[in-house]
């Protein structure tokens, strides 16, 4: 028996620029949506370490920095890469459909 994961639109393509998060909310996550080096990624939009949004940090080599103490997290993975944060943050899979970007945070049992 296969499980299905319920994708939610999220935003349109056309809306995302390169390396600018964009924050969304899907099932009441918060979640970054980030364009970056041709693909889209989506990410927990909260700081592992503090509770502040990573919508409001700069993306750079695929990865997305707190901007209140300086951590960054890999885009793919949701692991950081500095201290001070030490926990990843859970990343989503992404589907693109035509112009429109969807997203689950639904975990698979």
């Amino acid at each position: 028996m296969t499980s299905t994961v319920p994708f939610v639109r999220v935003c349109a393509l056309s809306e995302l620029e390169d390396d600018t998060p964009h924050r969304v909310e899907v099932d009441g996550v918060p979640v970054s949506v980030v364009r970056t080096e041709g693909e889209v990624f989506a990410i927990n939009d909260i700081c592992s370490h503090a509770n502040v949004s990573l919508a409001e940090g700069e993306v750079e080599d695929c990865q997305i920095e707190c901007w209140l103490h300086g951590s960054s997290f890999d885009l793919r993975t949701g692991k950081p890469s500095g201290l001070p944060a030490t926990r990843p943050v859970p990343v989503y899979p992404v589907k693109i459909v035509g112009d429109d970007v969807l997203v689950s945070v639904t975990q698979e049992s």
